[in-house]
């Protein structure tokens, strides 16, 4: 069970990574240890678990990112901790090669050890995501 003073750090840790995607500076993903284990929920073709930082990155972040004209913006509606776990809601923006919005609802579940995330559980609205992946070709 993590401390309280552990659980504010990685909240803290997870709220800078967050801050510096927005301002397009870095990301969450720079938290990951390299054998993370990121599970999708739903029923996309992508919802699966994915057991390394480079398998998600090769199948699921760079071709979305590929997709899109304009950088994905994440708005935070709140960060918690728990224990070893720091909980995020939050929405993405972004404009897709075909010149319209994505927009969906996020909710990631990061456990965290020595400052570093090792499993991911994120929830978002999969049909919207897998409309997106359908409807716009990534580009190079």
């Amino acid at each position: 069970m993590a401390t309280n003073s552990t659980q504010e750090t990685n909240k803290q840790l997870v709220q800078a990574s967050f801050d510096h995607w927005g301002r397009g500076e870095g990301s969450p993903f720079d938290l990951l240890i390299p054998d993370v284990e990121w599970v999708i929920v739903g029923s996309s073709p992508l919802s699966k678990t994915y057991h390394s930082k480079q398998e998600f990155i090769d199948q699921v972040r760079i071709p979305f990112n590929a997709r899109m004209a304009k950088p994905l913006v994440p708005t935070v509606h709140g960060i918690y901790a728990d224990g070893d776990m720091v909980i995020v809601l939050f929405d993405l923006d972004a404009i897709g090669h075909d010149g319209l919005p994505y927009h969906n609802n996020y909710t990631w579940y990061l456990q965290m050890k020595d400052a570093r995330v090792f499993k991911v559980i994120a929830f978002f609205d999969t049909q919207k995501f897998d409309e997106f992946w359908t409807r716009v070709r990534p580009k190079p």
